[in-house]
């Protein structure tokens, strides 16, 4: 019911920002891969909350636990049940919240469709949530680059007004985790760092685009026409929360240019392989990799709760005014860069695992 992603490599995802935890099944891992809970560990503190001033204060370790489908450092070819237990909940910051909708929120959707909801937080519409997504894409990663050789990197690009300069061919996760904001532009990343943190004393919020490179990607993976791969990647970055636009290579750029401008000419490589001279189709043409670099953008929102106060309604139907309460980012851009990575992973280990088992039987 909208809460399992991927076809041969499946994830389901459950749990609320305020329940007993968070956590996610995953189906179709491959057995007697080597994964450990420290490898999925490393990915989730780059996502968890109160990593510095410029992110939500809520204090949680995300460990993560692994239930099922792992035995003796190996994966076993069943399901894998991974988990991470809430504990610093203030349920008693969202009581208001239990009755006024946030503008621009899920809450009022939610009521909506099913006529009920966890207003602890936000519940299932929680960033939260992701936490299933990013354990899950550790073990996507760690299957693409033992397979293939992937290399997934993802980092803020533009924070409102402010873009780094970025070469997508060499940006190295070192260079992206260098800085509080995740830019490897070192001083745009400054001057970020500064924007978001008098926002933040604002009692307001911003957003920005997060960019991610997958490098080393095969050739041919893809399912046209429905699941060519740049749809699934939409798909995929698009149900994150506070995602709002997806560009691919050239995105709405293209759009400014003539045909033969924008073609990627081809040529043959030293290795005898055929390339693209440029690759503004960003590494994927007629919905199957080619195998230059996929290069993808992700439009995030600013933080729909916000301290300041806004017109709003009750859930009953009465005009008020909300100024929230609670702990959140102002900005959702560095913790969305592992997320955006994850959902990439994600992808890409399913297509890589379709396509094994479409065309690499006969």
């Amino acid at each position: 019911m909208g809460n399992t992603f991927g076809h041969f490599f499946r994830i389901t995802t459950f749990g609320e920002s305020h329940g007993g935890g968070i956590g996610v099944v995953i189906d179709g891992c491959p057995p007697r891969l080597e994964i450990s809970a420290t490898e999925i560990q490393a990915e989730l503190d780059r996502r968890r909350p109160g990593q510095s001033k410029i992110t939500t204060p809520r204090k949680e370790a995300d460990s993560c636990e692994i239930l099922s489908g792992v035995f003796e450092g190996k994966t076993l070819g069943t399901p894998i049940a991974l988990l991470v237990r809430n504990q610093d909940t203030r349920s008693q910051d969202y009581d208001e919240m239990a009755e006024k909708f946030r503008p621009s929120h899920a809450d009022a959707t939610y009521e909506a469709k099913y006529g009920i909801r966890n207003w602890q937080g936000g519940g299932r519409s929680s960033a939260r949530e992701t936490i299933g997504r990013v354990a899950a894409g550790a073990i996507a990663k760690k299957i693409l680059s033992q397979v293939a050789g992937v290399e997934i990197v993802g980092y803020v690009k533009r924070i409102k007004d402010l873009e780094g300069v970025v070469d997508p061919a060499t940006v190295t996760l070192e260079q992206v985790e260098a800085n509080i904001v995740r830019c490897p532009d070192p001083d745009c990343a400054h001057r970020m760092i500064e924007l978001i943190d008098q926002v933040r004393r604002e009692g307001d919020s911003i957003g920005g685009v997060v960019e991610c490179v997958a490098r080393n990607v095969p050739k041919g993976l893809g399912v046209p026409v429905f699941d060519k791969l740049e749809a699934d990647l939409a798909k995929g970055v698009m149900s994150l929360p506070a995602s709002k636009g997806f560009e691919i290579g050239s995105g709405f750029a293209g759009t400014l240019l003539t045909g033969s401008e924008h073609n990627d000419e081809f040529y043959i490589d030293d290795a005898g392989e055929i390339r693209t001279v440029t690759n503004r189709s960003g590494g994927i043409q007629g919905g199957i990799a080619n195998g230059e670099a996929i290069i993808i953008r992700v439009a995030f929102k600013p933080t729909a709760t916000i301290r300041k106060e806004q017109r709003t309604v009750t859930a009953t139907g009465e005009e008020t005014t909300l100024a929230a309460k609670g702990r959140h980012d102002p900005c959702v851009l560095p913790r969305a860069v592992p997320m955006v990575e994850a959902m990439m992973a994600l992808v890409l280990c399913d297509h890589l695992l379709r396509h094994q088992g479409q065309c690499r039987v006969l």
